[in-house]
């Protein structure tokens, strides 16, 4: 399966979770920045308010790509101990990388944000959503640090992942909407005709635009 580029998978995503539409209990959460775009369009057709949900890998101090945990934009730390062990990291090496993202996510929350509220998750029906999922571990995280705000049902919708990966998420949330899982997997970007970088300002913008719908409509 392809898809055209973010927005079509969004709309084929929203397809699915048309059971949603108008229901003032549901609230659309993307992990910026490309999930954003995705989630926009979810967003807008089941006529819910938009928000991030910011997960961020963390890296080895060796290796940036390779994941050995991941922060939360709640403060939630998830690490792979058993990976930290076989690689003999130092927790103080941890540490730093982990402030270095603290630091990020700060950032991009205020960048992001401006001085909006985030939306409140306890007892609501949370959709998260991101443009695909390789191995899984920030949206894992996301997963882990959405539930403990305790919210009423927690729906994972991604266009595209491994079905392993899948089959891991699924255990993580009540309901998981997935449209494709290919074997061989590759990576996300090969699902998508357009693949393009999302940059800040676009995802200020669809923010914004949200935001502008839903006070709209009240």
């Amino acid at each position: 399966m392809l898809f055209r580029d973010r927005r079509d998978a969004g709309r084929l995503l929203a397809a699915h979770l048309s059971p949603l539409k108008d229901d003032p209990n549901v609230i659309v959460l993307g992990i910026p920045r490309g999930g954003v775009v995705v989630a926009a369009e979810v967003a807008r057709a089941l006529n819910a308010p938009l928000d991030i949900f910011i997960a961020h890998k963390i890296g080895a101090p060796f290796n940036p790509e390779l994941a050995i945990g991941a922060l939360t934009s709640n403060g939630d730390v998830l690490l792979d101990e058993d990976l930290i062990d076989e690689l003999r990291l130092h927790h103080d090496e941890i540490r730093r990388e982990v402030e270095s993202q603290r630091g990020e996510i700060a950032r991009r929350l205020a960048l992001f944000r401006k001085e909006r509220p985030p939306l409140e998750v306890a007892g609501k029906t949370v959709v998260l959503v991101d443009d695909g999922v390789a191995t899984g571990s920030t949206v894992l995280a996301a997963l882990r640090a959405l539930r403990k705000q305790s919210p009423g049902r927690l729906i994972l919708a991604i266009p595209v992942g491994p079905a392993e990966t899948v089959a891991r998420l699924a255990r993580e949330c009540d309901e998981m909407v997935v449209l494709a899982t290919p074997e061989p997997f590759w990576a996300v970007g090969r699902f998508y005709l357009s693949f393009d970088q999302t940059e800040d300002v676009q995802v200020v913008d669809l923010l914004e635009e949200a935001a502008r719908r839903i006070e709209s409509k009240d």
